[in-house]
C-alpha cells in the first residue's frame, strides 16, 4: 500500500492535520503540498486537506480533486465555521462531488483560525460570509484535542 496525504494550506491550519495523518500511516507514504501539483496516479489511497474559499475547497484543491481517479480517499477540511455548520456540510459535499469516482472512506472537518486580515475584510463585507459569527470560535484552532480526534477517525476507519 502506497498512501499520499496531499494539503492546501493557506495559514498551516490545514498543514497541522495532515502533519498529524501523516505520522500513523504505517504504510509507504508521501507528504506533498497541493501546490507542487502531486500525480495521485501512483498512490493506492490518498488523504486530501483542504481550506474553504467562498464556502467551497479552495482553487487548488478543486482542480486536484477530479484526478484522484477510482481509490480510496479520505478528506479532511479545515474552516471558520462551525465544524456541524451547513457551510462546513457544503464544502465537503463539494469536495465529495468532485473526488468521483474515487470511494470516500471517510471525512474530516474542524475549525482553523482565521487571520486577522480575512476577519477585517470579511467584517467589512454587507452581508458578512455565513462563517463569519462562527469565527472567533475559532481562534487556535486545530488544537490538540483537534488533532486527537482527527486521528482517532482516521484509525478507526482502519485505512493503511
Amino acid at each position: 500500500m502506497k498512501a499520499l496525504v496531499v494539503y492546501s494550506s493557506k495559514s498551516g491550519n490545514t498543514k497541522k492535520l495532515a502533519d498529524a495523518l501523516y505520522e500513523v500511516l504505517q504504510c509507504e507514504k508521501d507528504l506533498l503540498s497541493i501546490a507542487d501539483k502531486p500525480d495521485p496516479s501512483g498512490y493506492d489511497f490518498v488523504a486530501a486537506g483542504f481550506w474553504l474559499m467562498a464556502g467551497q475547497p479552495d482553487p487548488e484543491t478543486q482542480e486536484f480533486l477530479p484526478k484522484i481517479g477510482e481509490k480510496d480517499v479520505f478528506l479532511f477540511a479545515t474552516h471558520g465555521a462551525a465544524k456541524d455548520s451547513d457551510h462546513a456540510k457544503n464544502a465537503m459535499n463539494k469536495a465529495k462531488s468532485l473526488a468521483a469516482p474515487a470511494r470516500i472512506c471517510g471525512t474530516f472537518n474542524c475549525q482553523g483560525q482565521v487571520s486577522e486580515k480575512v476577519m477585517e475584510k470579511a467584517a467589512a463585507k454587507d452581508p458578512q460570509p455565513p462563517w463569519f459569527a462562527d469565527a472567533p470560535a475559532a481562534k487556535g484552532h486545530p488544537d490538540a484535542e483537534d488533532i486527537r480526534q482527527f486521528v482517532h477517525l482516521f484509525n478507526e476507519l482502519s485505512l493503511p
